[in-house]
């Protein structure tokens, strides 16, 4: 159950990550700056949300190192040995690493446009 949540938090931040920092920066680049500035005129608490992008960044980085030292902590535990119930730990236990690996490579694709391709410009 902790687990789960530690996962969840962790693609929480994630997305947080690619809602203030990356979307703004793929928009420029594909040069849809006009379609960014109706989205800011929507939703102006993305400008809020930017000035605070290295926290939010930091946060969703030592979320997914938590979640992945959980995640590798609890992978060799015993799961119960009722049949029924060891098919749901080890079910619940690849859906985790599925939704850790999916927040990981949201999290690299957000840093990315970021941090990195502004340089590269």
């Amino acid at each position: 159950m902790i687990k789960n949540l530690i996962d969840y938090g962790a693609l929480f931040a994630s997305v947080s990550t690619l809602i203030c920092c990356a979307l703004p920066s793929l928009f420029v680049v594909l040069g849809a700056g006009a379609v960014f500035a109706g989205i800011i005129g929507t939703f102006p608490f993305l400008v809020v949300l930017s000035y605070y992008k290295l926290q939010i960044s930091l946060f969703a980085l030592i979320m997914l190192f938590i979640a992945g030292l959980v995640n590798y902590k609890t992978s060799n535990m015993p799961c119960p040995a009722d049949p029924e119930l060891g098919r749901a730990c080890m079910r619940t236990r690849r859906f985790s690493w599925i939704l850790y690996w999916a927040t990981f490579i949201v999290f690299v694709f957000s840093s990315f446009f970021t941090y990195i391709l502004p340089l590269m410009l």
